[in-house]
């Protein structure tokens, strides 16, 4: 197995860890101005919205975990589907499961904005000015085009590249500079005027021109951020935090209750890599059947424990007969004796649905990818219904106290490698930096990262590069469909870790971002 030389960064005061180093440097300037961890996130965010487009931005959704004096809290900023909404239309189209790319009724209302507004509201300590101006001055004055977004702009169509012209003609390659001056002015205006500067201003007048009837400014006008009671469930040793339906982190709890009065041997070990791909089965084979934005969490969960015993400790499962690369960000941020916070944000799938609102240049996401367009489904594509939803962020207490925040991009793929991190953090006690640059496996569909599930028949099981070298041929021998992936790939996710030990904090950021960091002091 090949070692990356990798440490983890350690602080006495404050971390932050996120994709790109020029967002985490947003971050950690906050935190040096006096902001709390709410504030870092927050600005790390804009930042990594403004460099990273591939990833995430305005156009998108997000969901946030918030470790405070009172406990974890929970916010889910992810948009509905507009008024004009209609499954039968697609169906009439042609349509079976809902279009990926060049279609409008693929975006949901986006609800990034409305979760920085909600979690600066309740939690924030600087000036929304202060906050975004590190992301306004990156926007403005031009930033360093990563190798991701050079390469993710390389995979775009011909129709796509022409919507995303303004990013097309700078990002030429590596290190070119880059200017988005729509988006400094959209964030300038939301400094200075709050909500209606978004939802019901220059970016709003073009998202309900490209709908042409799909939605309407009444559906703009209410945001779509809500406070939620977080899903947890004790495994490790620690208690697990995510948030419910619709998201789809309940398959991280679930995968770990799967692993109950499991005896784990060590992760190098190819058993080891079998048992926990076989607890993310047990978890998520029926997540089609049961995922809607009103699911029940703790049924859901109750649900996997009640069938645990079905985890073959030897063999692969077949479970036919409920018939990895999303592009997201994840950042955590945390003060030594102050709030944490675990944020995902996402366009979902590379750029999204690689449609344009064309006075800002925001690209807009695909999150209504995650709809059914099967009649009657619980999931089924409506007005005003949000998708289930593959962001999961995830945070871990012991005993009711701050211990980590931990989560990744990855699509369909988010859960499992989050159970892999949260393993060898809690189990088997390896630092960030171990758990964060070991070798991955993920669950993988045919085609785009996010059709994990629907057909059990085809699934594989991908294989970072990396691993020890007799997981690939020994899991095979199990009755697992392998694949070999290249080492440090970013199918596997970009995750990022901080975690607090005696003395103070400890983070690693994911080397597969090639541009990540972690910050601290």
């Amino acid at each position: 197995m090949t070692q990356f030389p990798w440490s983890s960064v350690r602080a006495t005061q404050h971390l932050v860890a996120s994709a790109d180093h020029l967002a985490s440097r947003a971050g950690d300037r906050i935190f040096e101005a006096g902001g709390n961890a709410v504030d870092a996130a927050l600005a790390t965010n804009a930042a990594i919205a403004v460099t990273g487009p591939h990833l995430c931005g305005m156009g998108g959704d997000l969901f946030a975990l918030v470790h405070t004096p009172d406990g974890v809290v929970a916010l889910n900023a992810s948009g509905r589907a507009g008024s004009g909404a209609d499954a039968s239309a697609l169906r009439a189209d042609g349509h079976t499961v809902m279009p990926l790319r060049h279609d409008i009724r693929a975006v949901t209302v986006p609800g990034c904005v409305d979760g920085w507004l909600a979690l600066h509201e309740r939690f924030g300590s600087l000036p929304l000015a202060d906050i975004l101006a590190p992301a306004i001055d990156l926007a403005s004055h031009g930033f360093a085009a990563s190798p991701l977004l050079v390469g993710a702009l390389e995979r775009v169509d011909v129709a796509g590249r022409e919507r995303l012209h303004e990013l097309v003609s700078q990002a030429t390659h590596v290190g070119a500079v880059i200017r988005r001056p729509g988006v400094a002015r959209t964030l300038v205006a939301i400094a200075d005027h709050g909500r209606a500067a978004f939802y019901e201003g220059e970016f709003a007048e073009g998202l309900l021109a490209l709908g042409g009837g799909l939605y309407s400014s009444d559906d703009l006008a209410h945001s779509t951020a809500e406070w939620v009671t977080p899903l947890t469930a004790s495994a490790f040793g620690v208690e697990l935090h995510t948030i419910p339906p619709n998201s789809q982190g309940y398959l991280t709890l679930g995968g770990a209750i799967a692993l109950e009065d499991v005896d784990l041997p060590d992760p190098d070990d190819e058993r080891w890599a079998h048992l926990l791909i076989e607890a993310a089965r047990i978890a998520g084979y029926d997540r089609l059947d049961v995922l809607h934005e009103h699911a029940d969490g703790e049924a859901l969960l109750d649900a996997i424990r009640n069938r645990r015993h079905l985890l073959n400790p030897e063999q692969a499962s077949n479970r036919g007969a409920n018939t990895g690369a999303g592009d997201t960000t994840y950042l955590c941020t945390a003060e030594l004796d102050g709030l944490a916070v675990s944020l995902i944000q996402s366009n979902a799938s590379g750029f999204g649905s690689w449609l344009v609102e064309p006075s800002t240049g925001i690209n807009l996401h695909n999150r209504g990818l995650g709809f059914s367009l099967v009649d009657g489904h619980p999931a089924e594509f409506g007005p005003g219904r949000r998708p289930p939803h593959t962001l999961s962020p995830a945070l871990a207490t012991r005993s009711g106290e701050f211990l980590s925040v931990f989560g990744t991009m990855g699509g369909d793929a988010q859960p499992q490698i989050l159970l892999q991190i949260a393993t060898r953090l809690f189990h088997h006690g390896q630092s960030p930096a171990q758990a964060i640059a070991a070798a991955r496996w993920a669950l993988a569909g045919p085609r785009t990262g996010f059709d994990t599930w629907d057909d059990m028949s085809s699934q594989g099981v991908d294989i970072e590069g990396h691993a020890p070298a007799e997981w690939a041929d020994r899991l095979s021998a199990r009755g697992h469909r392998t694949s070999t992936l290249p080492a440090w790939d970013s199918t596997f996710g970009h995750a990022h870790a901080i975690v607090r030990h005696g003395d103070g904090l400890s983070g690693a950021a994911d080397p597969r971002t090639r541009v990540g960091s972690a910050i601290g002091r």
